[in-house]
C-alpha cells in the first residue's frame, strides 16, 4: 500500500496518533500510583493529625516517612460524588454525578485512562462506586461486597428495613484484594492502583478488634453528646478505623517486597467526613476536610508537614504531571508538586466545596481560605438531616432522646433546626468546630462580601447552573422509612431528567 494511502487508513482509526507523551519510554523510570482511600474517616481521627487514642501505627509509619497535609480539602462530603470528583479532576456539579449513586457517565474522562493509554496497568480494588461505563478504564477491577450498607429497594416495606449482608469478616473491610490486585500486576510496566476501602463506613461490627479501643478513651466534639452510647458508638468507629490501619500496614509491607517502594508515590486520603450527624455530607471542617499523607522517597522529606491549601481536585492534576501526561483544560485542579519537593508556596487561596443531594435533597456551597469559611444555604428551609447511614446510629438516637427530653443544647441541635441561616460565616482560627456563625456581624462584612464574590466567581468559572427541580428525599426525615423514591440501582442523571424527576 503507498504511504499515502497507509496514512489515511490510520487517520480513521481512532488513537491511532497518540502524543509522544502518551506512549511509555524504553527505559521506564516513571513513577508509581498507590491511592489509598478510607470512606468516611475525619481528617482528625488518626494520630499523625492530633487524635493520639486511635490505634494507627501504620499510618503514623506512613506520615513519618513522608508528607501530612494540614489544609487538604475534598470538593464534597459524599462518597460516590467525591470519587468522581477526585477521578475527573472537575467539581461534583460539573461531572454529572454529583448525586449520591449517580455513576459517572460514559462521557466524562478520569485521568486513570490517562495511565493506562500512555503504559500504566491501572488497577482498581475494594469499594467500587463510580458506576459500570468506568470499568473498561482500569486493567482490572476487584469489586467488593457492599451490601452491608445498601438497603434494597423499598426495604422498609420488603425487608423490615434490614440490611442483607452477604459479606463475612475482613472482606466486610473492602481492603482484602489490596495485597492480591498488587501480586497480579504487570511487573513490566508502571502501575497506578486505586484501593478503595468499606472501613469505617457504618454499620459497625462488635469485636472486630483483638484490643477493643476504650468510649471513656474517645474525644468527643462538642455538637455531639457525652453519653456512654454516643462513646461506645466512637469507640467502634475507632476500631474500623485501625482494621484499615492493618491493610495499610500490608499494602507498604507488599510494596517493600516487591522492590518497587522507592520508585512508588503513596497517597491516603478519605472520601468523605466522620458517618456522624453534623459530620458527614456537611460543607463543615469535620465534613470536608481530609487526612492526606503523600509518601514518595527521595522527594518528599519524610516526616514534613504542608500548611498551604490543597483541594482533591489537585490530585488528578499533579499525578498526571508527575507521570510526564499533558493535563488538558478539562481538570480544573492546580499542580502541587513543588509542594511534594519541600517548596512552601501557595497552590490556592481559597477552596471550593459543595453539598448536594445525598439521601435527603439539599444544595449548599462552601468557599473557604487560610482562616474563614462562607457557606450558603440554597434549600435553608430544609433542616440539615444527616445522611441515612447516621440518621441509624446509637449517637443520632440519643440526640433525638435527649431532644424529646428537652435536654439536648443549642450547640447540639442544629441538625434538627429548620429554617436553617441562609448565610454561614465562621473564623476557623477562633471558632474551630464552626460554632458561632458571623454572618450578621458587622465588624465581618468585610470579610462576608469577599467571600461572597469568591463564591459568584467560582460559579461562573465552573459552569454552575440553578436547578429548577429538587430531588425527592429516599427517607422519611423523621421515621427514616424508606420512601418510594428508593429505588436501586438509582437512576442516573441522564434518566432522571428523562423520566421528568429532575429538569436539565
Amino acid at each position: 500500500m503507498p504511504t499515502f494511502l497507509r496514512l489515511a487508513v490510520l487517520s480513521l482509526i481512532p488513537g491511532a496518533f497518540l502524543p509522544a507523551q502518551d506512549h511509555p519510554a524504553k527505559e521506564d523510570n516513571r513513577p508509581n500510583f498507590v491511592v489509598i482511600l478510607a470512606d468516611d474517616m475525619a481528617w482528625d481521627d488518626l494520630g499523625p493529625f492530633g487524635n493520639k487514642k486511635v490505634n494507627t501505627p501504620n499510618l503514623d509509619r506512613l506520615a513519618s516517612e513522608g508528607m501530612c497535609f494540614d489544609q487538604a480539602f475534598l470538593t464534597i462530603s459524599s462518597c460516590s460524588p467525591s470519587r468522581a470528583s477526585i477521578l475527573t479532576g472537575r467539581y461534583p456539579h460539573q461531572t454529572n454525578a454529583e448525586q449520591l449513586h449517580w455513576p459517572i457517565p460514559d462521557s466524562q474522562s478520569i485521568f486513570p485512562q490517562r495511565l493506562k493509554q500512555a503504559g500504566y496497568f491501572v488497577g482498581a480494588a475494594g469499594k467500587w462506586h463510580l458506576g459500570d461505563a468506568m470499568r473498561e478504564r482500569f486493567t482490572v477491577v476487584r469489586e467488593v461486597d457492599t451490601s452491608g450498607f445498601q438497603l434494597p429497594t423499598n426495604a422498609g416495606a420488603n425487608a423490615g428495613g434490614k440490611f442483607v449482608e452477604t459479606a463475612t469478616g475482613d472482606a466486610r473491610s473492602g481492603c482484602s484484594d489490596w495485597v492480591p490486585l498488587l501480586q497480579e500486576r504487570d511487573p513490566g510496566k508502571p502501575f497506578f492502583v486505586w484501593l478503595a476501602a468499606v472501613d469505617p463506613h457504618r454499620p459497625y461490627d462488635k469485636q472486630i478488634s483483638q484490643q477493643p479501643h476504650r468510649p471513656e478513651d474517645v474525644v468527643l466534639p462538642p455538637y455531639h453528646p457525652d453519653t456512654p452510647l454516643v462513646r461506645q458508638d466512637y469507640a467502634r468507629y475507632y476500631d474500623e478505623i485501625t482494621r484499615l490501619d492493618r491493610f495499610v500496614g500490608a499494602v507498604l509491607q507488599e510494596l517493600t517486597a516487591q522492590k518497587a517502594a522507592d520508585n512508588t508515590i503513596v497517597i491516603f486520603l478519605s472520601d468523605n467526613g466522620r458517618p456522624f450527624p453534623r459530620d458527614k455530607t456537611t460543607l463543615y471542617d469535620s465534613g470536608i476536610r481530609t487526612p492526606l499523607i503523600i509518601r514518595w522517597p527521595g522527594t518528599v522529606k519524610p516526616g514534613t508537614r504542608c500548611n498551604q491549601l490543597v483541594s482533591t481536585i489537585d490530585l488528578a492534576t499533579t499525578i498526571l504531571a508527575l507521570a510526564n501526561i499533558p493535563v488538558n483544560r478539562n481538570y480544573m485542579g492546580k499542580n502541587f508538586t513543588t509542594l511534594l519537593e519541600g517548596k512552601n508556596l501557595e497552590i490556592r487561596d481559597a477552596i471550593f466545596a459543595e453539598k448536594n443531594w445525598h439521601d435527603y435533597e439539599d444544595r449548599s456551597r462552601a468557599v473557604r481560605d487560610r482562616r474563614y469559611k462562607y457557606i450558603i444555604n440554597y434549600y435553608s428551609d430544609l433542616p440539615g438531616t444527616p445522611p441515612a447511614d447516621a440518621a441509624r446510629s446509637d449517637t443520632f438516637r440519643e440526640m433525638q432522646r435527649l431532644r424529646a427530653e428537652g435536654n439536648l443544647p443549642a450547640l447540639q441541635s442544629t441538625c434538627f433546626t429548620a429554617p436553617r441561616p441562609r448565610e454561614e460565616l465562621y473564623d476557623l482560627a477562633t471558632d474551630p468546630h464552626e460554632l458561632n456563625n458571623l454572618a450578621r456581624d458587622p465588624t465581618h462584612q468585610d470579610t462576608l462580601e469577599r467571600l461572597r464574590a469568591e463564591h459568584r466567581q467560582w460559579r461562573i468559572r465552573t459552569g454552575e447552573k440553578t436547578p429548577r427541580l429538587r430531588t425527592p428525599d429516599e427517607f422519611d426525615r423523621v421515621t427514616g422509612t424508606p420512601t418510594p423514591a428508593r429505588i436501586r440501582p438509582r437512576w442516573s442523571k441522564a434518566r432522571m431528567i428523562k423520566e421528568g424527576v429532575l429538569l436539565p
